[in-house]
Order: structure tokens, then C-alpha cells, then sequence
């Protein structure tokens, strides 16, 4: 676990009054860390214009008890099937219950609340039964998510991903309906026409992902790679030597994303002449649909 003085320097050196910051609080499980309500309110005072803690709502570790809705803007939470038994099949037994005891307690305190709906082939037949429940628990913000081929999605010989088929005729409208219900919703384009622009987050947005060891990575399909563009020495913000993933934000290629290219090339389809038949989007770009409804 990082020390309360590192995170204290690293939020220091990475927030600054002259530039709007988000901070998200994630792991593994954050909640675990002794020092986290301490560490929020440090986040507070630096001027963070939100505060996020993303957790599993399985241990929860009594966080409920040690913050308030003025030190954090949205607790998150993931659930990855609208039953019970599609999502425990997916996030292990028992993660339903205690998702939703841990949502309705979180909102019952007064916090904003996000869920994310990672879609795969195993759950987005059960998206769109989603709407109720995100109605009744009270969710303020819906992120759709696509499913990376790493880790445990990794493993086995099943495709996990949606065709493009499927992403396209579900996603969109199912994300128009539930923001009629006056929830914010975000989900990544995925795919893109050959004609349409490409933009990878990398060049046109500040994002940064830091790990205990001090690796900071702008991409996070690069995570698994040591091809971090920044690290923290001696609590200093650095960018790293030699080729590393901002070498590949400005790539331009047929098929999109490099590093989708790269570790999950099982995503593109290719014509017979050997071009693609489409591009795979950025994934930390969303399309936010948000729908203001007056009586």
C-alpha cells in the first residue's frame, strides 16, 4: 500500500489550481487501505473539482462511516448482470447481493452514485433490463463498458467480446433509453467507420494512471507493458527514457488504436485485399448521452 505521505506528494505534484482535476480512488480494493478517508479529504483540499472511490462494495471496510457526501462526489460500483446469476458467474459468487446492499446503503447516506456495466457476451442480453433497477437504487451515472481481453478475460478459449454487429444495435439505444430516465450515461464508440476521424485519448487528453510503484501510464491497454510514459522519482513526476506509449499516440493506421492493434487484433475484421473493415475507437472516449427533463 502506498504511505500517506506518498500519496500526499503525488496529489500535490499532479493537481494544480490552474487545471480542472478528477481523482479515482481504485485498486484492487481501496476501501482496504487504513488511510483512504484521510486521503480524499487531501484530495478535497487540493481543489479536485470531483472525487471518485471505485469499489467492489464487497468489503466496503466501514468507508460509509468515515466520509461524507462533501469529501467524496460519487462512490462506484460494478455489477455485470441485471441476475443474479449472470453476474456471479462473471464477478463470483455472492457479488450480487452484497453490490446491490452496498449501492442502496451508499445511497441511503446521501452519496452520488455510479454503476459500470462491463458488456460482454456473457451479459448484454441483460443491458437493457438494467433500467428499472438503475431507477429504484437510485444511480446517477451509467458507464457502459467494453470488455478487454486481459487477465482472467483472457483465459479459456471462449470470446468474450460482442461482434460489432451487437455493440452497434444494442449500445447506443439502450444507452438513449436510460438517459430518458435522467441518468447520465457514458459508453466508449468502440468502432468507427474507415471515414471517420480517429483520436486517441493519449494526445488529446490529460489522463493518469498510477500505480504503487510509481509507474504512470497515459494508456491503460498499456498497463500490462512496461511502456509507461511517466513514473514518480523521489516523489517527482518524470517521463520516462527511451520508446514508450506516447511513441504510439500519434501512430496513424488503418485499423484505429495501436495498442488494440497490438494486444487485441482479434476485435478487426479484414476485407479480402487485406484493409480493414473498420476502425476501433479509443477507449477512454465516451459518447455521454444526457437527457434534461423539465415538469
Amino acid at each position: 500500500m502506498l504511505s500517506l505521505s506518498t500519496i500526499d506528494a503525488w496529489l500535490s505534484e499532479l493537481v494544480s489550481e490552474d487545471k480542472n482535476a478528477n481523482v479515482i480512488f481504485l485498486g484492487g480494493e481501496p476501501t482496504m487501505h487504513p488511510e483512504l478517508p484521510t486521503a480524499v479529504r487531501m484530495a478535497r483540499k487540493l481543489g479536485c473539482d470531483s472525487v471518485t472511490i471505485d469499489t467492489n462494495g464487497y468489503l466496503f471496510n466501514d468507508i460509509l462511516c468515515k466520509v461524507s457526501p462533501d469529501d467524496v462526489d460519487y462512490f462506484s460500483f460494478s455489477l455485470d448482470g441485471a441476475t443474479q446469476k449472470t453476474n456471479d458467474d462473471i464477478r463470483g459468487n455472492g457479488s450480487y447481493e452484497k453490490c446491490i446492499q452496498g449501492v442502496k446503503e451508499t445511497k441511503k447516506k446521501g452519496f452520488n452514485i455510479s454503476l459500470i456495466y462491463t458488456v460482454s457476451r456473457q451479459n448484454i442480453h441483460e443491458l437493457g433490463k438494467m433500467k428499472p433497477f438503475l431507477v429504484d437504487w437510485g444511480v446517477d451515472r451509467f458507464f457502459i463498458q467494453v470488455i478487454g481481453i486481459r487477465g482472467k478475460a483472457a483465459e479459456g478459449d471462449q470470446m468474450l467480446q460482442v461482434s460489432r454487429p451487437q455493440w452497434l444495435d444494442t449500445i447506443p439505444e439502450t444507452a438513449e433509453k436510460i438517459s430518458s430516465l435522467g441518468i447520465t450515461v457514458a459508453y466508449p464508440k468502440v468502432f468507427l467507420e474507415l471515414d471517420d476521424p480517429f483520436e486517441c485519448a493519449g494526445g488529446v487528453a490529460d489522463n493518469y494512471f498510477i500505480f504503487p510503484n510509481g509507474r504512470v501510464y497515459r494508456c491503460p491497454l498499456c498497463e500490462d507493458f512496461p511502456l509507461n510514459s511517466k513514473v514518480f522519482i523521489e516523489d517527482k513526476l518524470m517521463d520516462t527514457e527511451g520508446i514508450n506509449e506516447k511513441d504510439l499516440f500519434g501512430l496513424n493506421i488503418p485499423e484505429g488504436c495501436v495498442m488494440n492493434k497490438l494486444i487485441q487484433p482479434g476485435n478487426i475484421n479484414y476485407k479480402n485485399d487485406g484493409t480493414p473493415e473498420y476502425k476501433i475507437a479509443c477507449c477512454l472516449l465516451k459518447e455521454e448521452v444526457k437527457i434534461v427533463t423539465s415538469k
